[in-house]
């Protein structure tokens, strides 16, 4: 089973990816903060991680330079909102990132983009 590393400062959107993430087999530790995320990787291995690039204290383009340094073998997705941010998601690339992916996206957009970076097909869904 893959373990997914995912750094949002947003509640609601880190629950409702955790819930995506998990139902779809992966084991997913979550992080409200890039200091938060860089402690659990102290202790844990993970085949990838999402970042946000908008965020209090360390934000994503600062964290991924040092998640890649800490993790170099860890798959790396960043995401962020709003049209203006493609410059962004673009510096992100630069910095290290595997993917980007722009918000909004669908729940089926962010299981393709982990599933495409882990290079496994996705878990089949029961049904």
């Amino acid at each position: 089973m893959s373990t997914i590393l995912l750094i949002d400062d947003e509640d609601q959107v880190r629950m409702l990816f955790q819930t995506a993430l998990e139902g779809a087999g992966y084991r997913v530790l979550a992080a409200e903060s890039g200091p938060h995320g860089l402690r659990l990787l102290q202790h844990q291995e993970v085949d990838l991680i999402l970042v946000d690039i908008f965020m209090p204290e360390t934000n994503g383009l600062d964290l991924i330079p040092r998640l890649r340094a800490t993790r170099p073998t860890s798959k790396i997705i960043a995401m962020s909102g709003g049209s203006w941010e493609w410059d962004y998601l673009d510096t992100a690339k630069q910095l290290g990132a595997n993917d980007t992916l722009k918000k909004p996206f669908s729940l089926q957009m962010l299981l393709d983009a982990v599933s495409s970076q882990l290079g496994q097909p996705e878990p089949a869904s029961g049904s």
